[in-house]
């Protein structure tokens, strides 16, 4: 048998995971603290909860003060500028001298970097009877525990609590595992193959740097694709230009290719890459004069890939890769307006191009017929109407 204090904390512990849909964190080794996260903006980011029958407020103060630099670790960690915490304390009794000037005002932490607001609750035995139970439950909608069953309980209630959370922990992970494990990449190292044999056939030919010996293998010219050789909007995906150039967009295909090709499945991937790649060449040839080739446009595509699917699992995507994805782009395309001879119409067409084809093939789990075939038809208006503007119909 034990306190009903023991309960109140896994019950409070699931009515957050389950029905507010917190994440956990981290549970101690004694399960008696547990972090847990919340991407919704109406509730608090973090929230800490223990299970510790208190004696003396200046221990709370001083486990509070350690708490708030816990979070501001954390929060470095993470990359967060603002974090909003509750830290809950269940206990059986108060403590026995003065502490309710502890909870009247929240700790703070703000610099230049980090902006923390920390507010403490406390639930013992006499809660309900308390002013500021009813507000505790107000500000974050969780149930009254005031039918809490009875001073004591048997254990078997806190075991059937505790195992929920645990059960739906474990079932968020693996179905967060599914989402990113779709798939085993083959057509990353299809394409990283292909473009590393063109450009030893390149270098054997004459030279990657070569205007003629890339016009020879299919580089982007637009006069070439007027005169009707439109497999040029193609071509130019597997070839490249000197070593450096070789090297950064197959080092970018690795990383991107893998990620987007285990998210969406191989023939996802595929249909995607390759769409990606044309409006690339289909940007480049609309904006640009130059003989261009390289995979960056369909590399791009792969970025327009990874923010459908951010569309698609907002919670997931900011909380995984999101802002490094977005940050990425920013900077890429910033860097090719500044810097010339960047062929930046062939990147934005490709990340485009790659954002609507992930719309129309979708993703594994999420099938949408009806979104499909809006995106399909978006698709087709967009490419005819680059493809009159191009060829001047």
């Amino acid at each position: 048998m034990v306190f009903r204090q023991d309960y109140t904390f896994w019950k409070l512990t699931r009515t957050l995971v389950l029905e507010k849909e917190y994440r956990v964190l981290q549970i101690s080794t004694t399960s008696q603290e547990i972090w847990l996260e919340s991407s919704e903006r109406d509730l608090p980011k973090l929230v800490r909860i223990l299970r510790y029958d208190l004696d003396w407020g200046n221990w709370m103060q001083r486990d509070m003060e350690n708490t708030l630099q816990k979070v501001r670790s954390v929060s470095k960690q993470l990359g967060l500028k603002k974090i909003d915490v509750a830290n809950i304390y269940v206990s059986t009794y108060p403590p026995v001298d003065d502490y309710q000037n502890r909870l009247e005002e929240p700790l703070h932490i703000k610099d230049n970097r980090t902006k923390i607001n920390m507010k403490t609750f406390l639930l013992h035995a006499d809660s309900a009877k308390e002013d500021s139970r009813p507000q505790l439950l107000a500000d974050f909608s969780i149930e009254d525990f005031k039918n809490t069953p009875g001073p004591l309980i048997d254990t078997s209630g806190i075991e059937a609590l505790k195992r929920e959370v645990l059960q739906e922990t474990q079932r968020r992970i693996k179905s967060e595992q599914r989402i990113f494990q779709y798939s085993k990449p083959f057509f990353t190292y299809f394409f990283i193959t292909i473009q590393l044999i063109m450009y030893v056939l390149l270098e054997l030919r004459g030279g990657s740097t070569n205007i003629d010996t890339l016009l020879a293998f299919g580089a982007k010219e637009n006069n070439l694709i007027l005169n009707g050789e439109w497999w040029r909007f193609f071509t130019p995906i597997v070839l490249h230009i000197g070593i450096f150039h070789l090297l950064m967009n197959t080092l970018a295909l690795y990383f991107l290719g893998s990620a987007v090709e285990r998210i969406f499945g191989r023939t996802r991937f595929l249909i995607l890459y390759i769409f990606a790649g044309f409006a690339g060449s289909l940007g480049s040839f609309i904006f640009s004069s130059s003989i261009s080739a390289g995979a960056s446009g369909a590399i791009f595509g792969l970025f327009g890939a990874l923010l459908f699917f951010g569309m698609s699992y907002p919670k997931l995507f900011f909380r995984t890769m999101g802002n490094n994805i977005i940050t990425i782009i920013i900077i890429n395309l910033a860097f090719g307006f500044i810097v010339p001879g960047i062929d930046n119409a062939g990147h934005i067409g490709g990340l485009i191009g790659g954002f609507l084809a992930s719309g129309i093939v979708s993703l594994p789990e999420k099938k949408l017929y009806k979104n499909s075939v809006f995106y399909f038809i978006l698709t087709v208006l967009l490419t005819v109407s680059f493809l009159i503007i191009g060829f001047g119909i």
